[in-house]
């Protein structure tokens, strides 16, 4: 009587046992599978196709029998699904290196790298808006004093060209009577050279429509000027940094900008007893002042890095252009039939400021002459550490030489 009861407890306890490990085992199987989606999601890894038919349906129906074949073909095909989804998030994620810095979350065709400084309608369809695009820029830093002189200046250019007021003495509103200064593009900040606004409004990325790009002072003659002729010369002779020559009887500083009657054009000059250490050398060669430069394009782009966010009055500037052209004893250089007269008004020397017994100018004059001396270090110490770099000793194109 004993023995069917011994045999009933035991199929009862391998019962018992069986659907503990089943459940045990298909506890284990889930979190694996969980484990998996969770790792696929996170690092977007593309599953082989053939993975599903790797795996031995009959084999885990049979091992555990809690399972049945279309149970487990539902939690595969979940997976497929997680496996899916992150793939396509991976796809649709914008994100082109090629693109500007900051834009790289954009579509490479919505990108608009460059701007311009042409005035737009606020109205009608945007490619109607311009009747021509100019193709050069001309800056003037002004004051009201001199607004006929500007006003007889701008005369010279066509509708070619694109005008910018800088006004150092904030008086915008009293150009208006002024033709012309309605679709000028004017800006205000008080007592700023026009280096400063130039370094602030004139990036390369925004001038970029512009072929040559005119940064003048306000106290020019241009009696004798044309400046379509001018671009004409400057295209023909190769020059990417120019200026015209300047009549001898202005007050000169550099022989370079004196103009020739003999030739339209000169590359070089021959400057006082022991100014000059080369002939291809400023000031002798491969230089013009900082008062009426043009520059074209592709010069510009690198003049406007070299200009000093603190040093606003550019001198110096102009005895290291030649950094920005090669070979500059070619491509820099003064147009002598299109000539201008240095009237020498100094305007911006009295927005300076009276101190210690000093008047305005003199304040403003010691601020250049320091400006010099600190361009001229700043460039030796940069070459310095560059060349160093480098391994090199005595570098042949060195400002100081």
């Amino acid at each position: 009587m004993g023995t069917p009861t011994r045999s009933s407890n035991t199929r009862i306890g391998n019962e018992m046992m069986r659907l503990l490990l089943t459940t045990f085992a298909g506890v284990v199987f889930g979190i694996f599978l969980g484990i998996i989606c969770l790792c696929i999601s996170i690092l977007q890894v593309n599953l082989p196709s053939n993975l599903f038919r790797l795996i031995d349906l009959t084999y885990i129906e049979d091992k555990y029998s809690g399972f049945s074949t279309q149970d487990l073909l539902n939690v595969l095909s979940s997976l497929r699904s997680c496996k899916g989804r992150s793939h396509r998030h991976s796809d649709t994620k914008i994100w082109v290196p090629s693109n500007p810095r900051g834009a790289e979350r954009l579509p490479p065709h919505i990108v608009a790298s460059e701007s311009d400084l042409y005035p737009r309608r606020l109205w009608g369809l945007p490619r109607e808006d311009l009747i021509i695009k100019p193709r050069y820029l001309v800056c003037f830093a002004v004051g009201y004093e001199q607004k006929n002189n500007i006003d007889a200046a701008v005369k010279k250019f066509s509708e070619n060209f694109t005008f910018m007021l800088f006004h150092y003495d904030g008086r915008t509103s009293e150009w208006d009577d002024l033709e012309w200064s309605k679709g000028a593009i004017h800006v205000s900040t008080l007592k700023q050279t026009k280096w400063w606004y130039a370094k602030r409004f004139l990036h390369p990325d925004i001038v970029a429509p512009y072929d040559y790009i005119f940064i003048w002072d306000e106290d020019l003659g241009l009696e004798n000027f044309d400046a379509e002729e001018y671009i004409k010369l400057v295209r023909q002779h190769g020059m990417d940094i120019s200026q015209p020559g300047v009549a001898s009887n202005s007050e000169l500083s550099w022989w370079m900008t004196k103009r020739r009657n003999d030739t339209e054009v000169h590359k070089e000059t021959e400057e006082r007893p022991g100014w000059c250490t080369d002939p291809h050398l400023p000031p002798c060669a491969g230089f013009v002042e900082i008062m009426a430069p043009v520059f074209s394009r592709e010069a510009w782009r690198c003049v406007w890095y070299m200009i000093q966010n603190d040093l606003v009055h550019g001198w110096g500037l102009d005895l290291a252009l030649r950094k920005c052209v090669e070979p500059a004893h070619e491509k820099i250089g003064v147009v002598d039939s299109q000539w201008i007269v240095h009237q020498t008004v100094p305007s911006l020397g009295n927005q300076g400021q009276a101190e210690k017994g000093k008047a305005p100018w003199e304040g403003v004059r010691e601020r250049c002459k320091r400006e010099w001396t600190t361009f001229k270090e700043r460039m030796a110490a940069a070459e310095k550490d560059y060349y160093k770099a480098k391994g090199i000793i005595d570098p042949v194109n060195s400002t100081s030489h």
